[in-house]
């Protein structure tokens, strides 16, 4: 049988000629061209009114040309005022510009986007693998989870290195601060963290990564920078190693943070920081976000009214205070223990288990068991996260886990 290689215009053409010629009823012609009667008397009605049938009739409403006249020239030079708004930004931007509506659907918009050649492509991504559940504690309400993390250094022009910490509300996608720090010691960040907790209180986890300073190798990975901050009833969520997608969402705020101020970077250090300060003033007030319902960070943060304070912690009478050395070591049955660095001048205390054997407690966390015949260490506490029990009413956040030790 051979190939059918007619093309529609040819088609429609021998429709005509032998409509013309009037040798088959219209219902006969139509059944051998394999279309309906209604298509049809419709191609010999326009051939009638001498219109050109060779090429398809555009299937737009005029409702749509007239909408795509309205506001396709203004969605492009909206995107060349935001040049990183998405389609979805861009319809939340043509609402406040121009309150009279109807406006196009962001699908509209981002098709004219594409059709102007203004989309950014994206790489392509490999193709997911198996899926690894973590249990964690979602941020239902500002103030549960913070997000603190150091960018990637750069240079500014003049060969200054930059390297910025940021904070980052979760729920509210609010960014807290931004500030270059000339070094990125723990006590340099903590003097960071304490004017933000005195401004905008105490949130109830920051989630960081297990680099310094944030992660160290005592028990629970805890630095001394964690441990003053669990000491403010604050829980510390660390990351899996080498896994940055535990922390998309500030790893994604990173991003735009790189390519809209620091390419190309300042001419130097204040510079660049002027430039920061301004670019957090856009994302927290000028920025929508899907995930937020299409509102601006600003509206969806409160500071929270858990003011800091140093907790301290009661012990059963029964159980034995001790207080470590700079080093973080206590002495226990003559010989010299270490629990861990970061716990320098804290005070611990130790329940007796067994004759041989004590567990470390710092407050209500426990820290590990001391054997009489281990001579240097604790055994550290294995930590198994299992689940994070997460309050329904929106109001309480995530609430710490139950740590137990790994049998």
């Amino acid at each position: 049988m051979p190939w059918k290689n007619a093309t529609k215009k040819e088609v429609r053409r021998q429709f005509l000629k032998e409509r013309w010629q009037q040798t088959e009823s219209m219902a006969g012609l139509c059944r051998r061209f394999g279309i309906s009667r209604q298509c049809g008397y419709e191609w010999w009605r326009r051939a009638q009114n001498g219109e050109a049938i060779g090429e398809d009739r555009p299937h737009r409403t005029k409702r749509a040309q007239s909408l795509a006249q309205r506001w396709r020239e203004r969605v492009v030079r909206m995107r060349r005022r935001y040049p990183f708004a998405g389609p979805d930004q861009l319809w939340w931007y043509l609402q406040r510009s121009y309150p009279l509506g109807p406006w196009p659907a962001p699908r509209t918009i981002g098709r004219w986007l594409g059709l102007a050649g203004l989309n950014r492509r994206r790489r392509r991504r490999a193709l997911p693998g198996p899926k690894v559940t973590l249990h964690r504690g979602a941020a239902l309400a500002p103030n549960d989870v913070w997000t603190v993390d150091f960018k990637g250094w750069f240079l500014t022009a003049d060969g200054h290195k930059v390297y910025p910490l940021t904070v980052r509300d979760l729920a509210s996608r609010l960014i807290l601060h931004i500030v270059h720090l000339p070094s990125s010691t723990e006590r340099a960040v903590a003097k960071v963290m304490w004017r933000l907790f005195r401004r905008h209180g105490l949130p109830r986890a920051i989630q960081v990564d297990n680099g310094p300073p944030f992660g160290g190798y005592g028990p629970y990975g805890w630095s001394t920078l964690a441990v003053g901050w669990v000491r403010l009833g604050i829980e510390v969520r660390y990351g899996r190693p080498a896994c940055p997608q535990d922390n998309a969402g500030h790893e994604q705020m990173h991003q735009v943070l790189q390519q809209q101020t620091a390419q190309p970077a300042a001419a130097n250090l204040a510079a660049q920081q002027r430039r920061f300060d301004r670019w957090r003033e856009r994302y927290n007030r000028d920025r929508p976000h899907r995930a937020l319902g299409m509102q601006l960070p600003c509206a969806s943060y409160q500071p929270s009214q858990r003011v800091p304070t140093v907790q301290t912690w009661t012990y059963p009478a029964d159980w034995i205070l001790k207080t470590t050395d700079p080093r973080g070591r206590i002495r226990w049955r003559g010989r010299a223990r270490l629990i861990g660095q970061a716990f320098g001048r804290q005070q611990l205390a130790l329940r007796v288990d067994r004759e041989d054997v004590v567990s470390v407690f710092f407050g209500p966390h426990l820290l590990g068991a001391i054997h009489a015949t281990d001579t240097t260490a604790i055994r550290a506490v294995r930590v198994r996260i299992a689940s994070y029990r997460q309050s329904k009413t929106g109001k309480g956040g995530s609430q710490a886990p139950s740590l137990k030790p790994s049998p």
